[in-house]
């Protein structure tokens, strides 16, 4: 089906940043995924491109590119390549509009030149131990004293949070209110090599190798209230204005991950032969795939409508999370299928499908599990 969100600018991007992929990732994927991360090398590349700086605005070193869509194509790429680099995502689209929006005119101007450059790449810190979706449990404390908060805690499922240079955290500055236990956050651009803060252990994930994911703890990290985003206490009205596009970001991979698992699957059905016959030919592939192929088109214009919406600032958060939900689900229904037409060579991480497969089931939980995006779509339908 043919689309209509993209222009031929975006198209003529789209084949350069598919050529950088091709040139300056995959080459270096594997070794990526043995070490657990991608080499900080390969972000200044993308910075000196200028792909890091699209929507730092012009004052800044940026090209100050207002719309969304270059960011979707550089991540339909990505997926579309199986390259998981989940630190650039987090790094463009999740932290990146929390500082256009939040950070005063001192602070774009000491971290946007290096935010573009890849010099100072980003994550953010928000799910603890024992909180896991309900952010308004969080406890990490950031007592104010004089000039700076003085910041103690710990946070889990950090991802690129061993290589930042600034990390935003959510900390509680104040006790949460028996009327809104969201009160009381607030949110730290806080420097990594501050005293206090650490870089814990990397977590051994089921998929997402390449995806550095870490444990951060803060022991009496001292962070100037100059590096405060924003007002003390609105952290959370702030993370909720950004989870539209937090939600949208993952329902393009989930697509796009899709669609190349049944190309690899047609590929490998026509390649692959049983009683002398190419798998192909059988109704049931044809059938299988037949579905995998309509579920991977009603995924594609979810998207490309979400895209149209969030760059209108139509986009709500209850949008967002239907478009996640199905998005996502419908990810792991067809990889699975596909999977399954592989029969045991399915099961060999040699092959692309058995990666697909295990980076697939993440993107039911992250960015709010399913059973959350489903209470969010239950009340804005006053359930």
């Amino acid at each position: 089906m043919g689309r209509t969100v993209y222009t031929a600018e975006h198209e003529e991007f789209r084949l350069a940043i598919r050529r950088f992929l091709q040139r300056e990732a995959l080459p270096s994927y594997s070794k990526w995924e043995r070490q657990g991360y991608v080499d900080p090398e390969f972000f200044l590349r993308m910075g000196e491109l200028g792909f890091l700086g699209m929507q730092v605005p012009v004052e800044f070193g940026g090209s100050g590119i207002e719309s969304y869509k270059n960011n979707a194509v550089l991540n339909e790429e990505a997926a579309a390549a199986g390259l998981a680099l989940g630190s650039l995502r987090t790094h463009l689209d999740l932290v990146f509009p929390y500082l256009q929006e939040f950070a005063n005119d001192e602070q774009k101007k000491r971290w946007f030149p290096a935010f573009g450059s890849g010099e100072m790449m980003t994550a953010i810190a928000m799910t603890e131990p024992d909180t896991g979706s309900d952010l308004a449990g969080i406890r990490t404390t950031a007592r104010r004293s004089g000039d700076v908060y003085v910041v103690n805690g710990a946070k889990t499922f950090v991802t690129g949070g061993r290589h930042a240079g600034r990390v935003l955290v959510v900390c509680r500055t104040s006790p949460p209110e028996d009327a809104n236990r969201r009160a009381g956050l607030t949110l730290l651009a806080i420097d990594s090599t501050s005293p206090g803060f650490t870089s814990g252990r990397m977590l051994d994930k089921l998929g997402l190798k390449a995806q550095d994911t870490c444990e951060l703890s803060f022991d009496d990290v001292c962070v100037p209230v100059a590096d405060r985003i924003g007002e003390e206490g609105q952290a959370f009205r702030y993370l909720t204005q950004n989870l539209p596009q937090e939600r949208l970001v993952i329902a393009i991979g989930a697509v796009a991950s899709a669609r190349r698992a049944v190309e690899h699957t047609v590929d490998y059905t026509h390649s692959r032969k049983a009683f002398g016959t190419p798998i192909a030919g059988f109704q049931n592939t044809k059938f299988v795939l037949a579905d995998c192929a309509a579920d991977v088109a009603a995924g594609q214009a979810l998207i490309d409508d979400a895209i149209e919406q969030h760059d209108a600032n139509a986009l709500t958060p209850a949008q967002a999370a239907l478009v996640k939900l199905w998005t996502t689900e419908m990810q792991g229904r067809v990889v699975d299928k596909c999977l399954q037409l592989h029969g045991g060579y399915g099961y060999i991480t040699e092959y692309p499908i058995a990666k697909l497969y295990a980076d697939a089931r993440v993107t039911r939980i992250l960015g709010g599990t399913s059973e959350v995006m489903r209470t969010v779509i239950a009340k804005s339908m006053q359930l």
